[in-house]
């Protein structure tokens, strides 16, 4: 058998454990270790970014692929004889947007762990992809933040809804309860050596700062298996509650919608909403999380009461703000635009990202560069309703541009209409809906 044949081999595997987790919710599987063998190893090294950032070991992409045959068959006989150990996660700062001065952690794992946490997340992802409810955007296949901006969308034009919960959950990736998770995870893994790994996994450690930290709580941000292990914790703590314990009770209509830990609870009652706020606070706290209670809040975002003209809130979700306006035919629609302080953050960050490089590369590479950023932001944000937004982003860009463009030298490279000339001959994107939500 070929590497193609046993990576397809390998796969059909995955395959058939989704088919029999969806055809039996209640099932348990065992015997999981033989998908880490040498071809689907492989295949996980290969889908590694080569330019990432290395782990505390120093060895990166390049370094590990001179050997990588040899390197994975060491791996595979130190895992059988249960002798691998993930080292300690190498930890990163880095900005939040809208928060200046605020950073949250990233970790950096080294390149071998790297390749067991990505076989780890697509065998977890085997046996929980079919479990997930339709509420669930984050870090699934085939799912995106636009799949969970549009059904949202959808679900406040088309129902009744007096109240949106709009939940903040305390720091959820890093208060995430490693025994809790477990016994979930032991519910349907069976396999006690591959348990054992990821025991291993939650103890290896993080180093910040020299100092290493251990721990019995948070899952990495930055390794492949911390979204599948948070999403599995999410899905057992808040989206199986509300529809199994919340639903059936409520007076009205309920909807969850969650991306990660960014959530909101669509409630057509106001009642239900008082009463969910609560009893979400006493769930969380079971599962040892904590709602931001001065950042959770209650939003009266009714449909009918905007279009008889009474002021409704506004909430926002995966860096959008949502409100209430009026369609071209007058109809009453909800609509959504750039969180502000999302637009105050990005627009620092362009501004210091050009300060910082303005002396460091030749123009073209540099607007090359801006060109790219500015697409990226296009590409993220230019849905529906955004365009004057993403316009308002284009114009301060443009300027943060020529102000600093005009710092490469203590003589002033451009005036505004040398400047304007050179825009016609290196152009930069232009207004774009790129996600239409309806």
């Amino acid at each position: 058998m070929d590497t193609t044949d046993v990576q397809i081999s390998t796969k059909t595997k995955l395959n058939r454990i989704a088919w029999l987790s969806k055809q039996d919710p209640k099932r348990s599987f065992g015997c999981l270790m033989h998908h880490f063998n040498l071809e689907s190893l492989l295949d996980c090294f290969d889908q590694l970014g080569k330019d990432k950032a290395v782990g505390i070991d120093g060895v990166d992409w390049r370094t590990y692929a001179v050997k990588v045959n040899t390197n994975l068959r060491d791996l595979i006989v130190r895992m059988e004889n249960m002798a691998y150990r993930p080292g300690p996660v190498r930890e990163v700062l880095i900005p939040k947007e809208g928060k200046p001065g605020a950073t949250r952690p990233l970790g950096i794992s080294n390149i071998e762990d790297k390749i067991v946490q990505k076989m780890m997340q697509q065998v977890l992802e085997s046996i929980y992809e079919p479990l997930f409810l339709d509420c669930s955007f984050g870090f699934r296949p085939k799912k995106s933040c636009h799949d969970a901006i549009r059904a949202l969308q959808n679900h406040l034009y088309r129902n009744e809804v007096q109240i949106v919960i709009d939940i903040d959950l305390k720091n959820f990736f890093g208060t995430i309860d490693h025994e809790l998770l477990e016994n979930i995870l032991k519910e349907k893994i069976k396999d006690m050596k591959f348990m054992r790994y990821i025991n291993r996994m939650f103890k290896a450690g993080i180093l910040s700062e020299g100092e290493l930290k251990m721990g019995d709580e948070g899952v990495p941000q930055g390794s492949s298996c911390s979204p599948i292990l948070a999403n599995i914790f999410a899905h057992y703590a808040i989206d199986v509650w509300i529809k199994e314990m919340v639903k059936p009770w409520a007076k009205g209509n309920v909807s969850l919608f969650r991306y990660a830990d960014d959530a909101v609870i669509c409630c057509q009652y106001e009642s239900d909403a008082h009463g969910i706020k609560e009893d979400l606070a006493k769930r969380l706290a079971k599962f040892k999380l904590q709602l931001n209670e001065e950042k959770t809040k209650l939003v009266s975002f009714s449909k009918r009461l905007a279009s008889q003209g009474e002021e409704q809130g506004t909430f926002d979700f995966l860096g959008f703000t949502f409100y209430w306006g009026k369609s071209r035919a007058g109809w009453t629609v909800p609509m959504l635009k750039t969180r502000g302080k999302t637009m105050k953050a990005k627009l620092q960050k362009l501004k210091t990202w050009f300060k910082q490089v303005r002396h460091e590369m030749p123009l073209k590479e540099l607007w090359k560069i801006l060109v790219a950023k500015i697409r990226g932001h296009i590409q993220y944000y230019g849905v529906s309703h955004n365009a004057r937004m993403v316009g308002k982003y284009l114009h301060e860009a443009t300027r943060i541009a020529f102000k600093w463009l005009n710092r490469r030298s203590q003589r002033k490279s451009f005036n505004w209409e040398k400047f304007n000339l050179f825009l016609k001959l290196n152009p930069l994107p232009t207004v774009k809906i790129v996600h239409r939500l309806f």
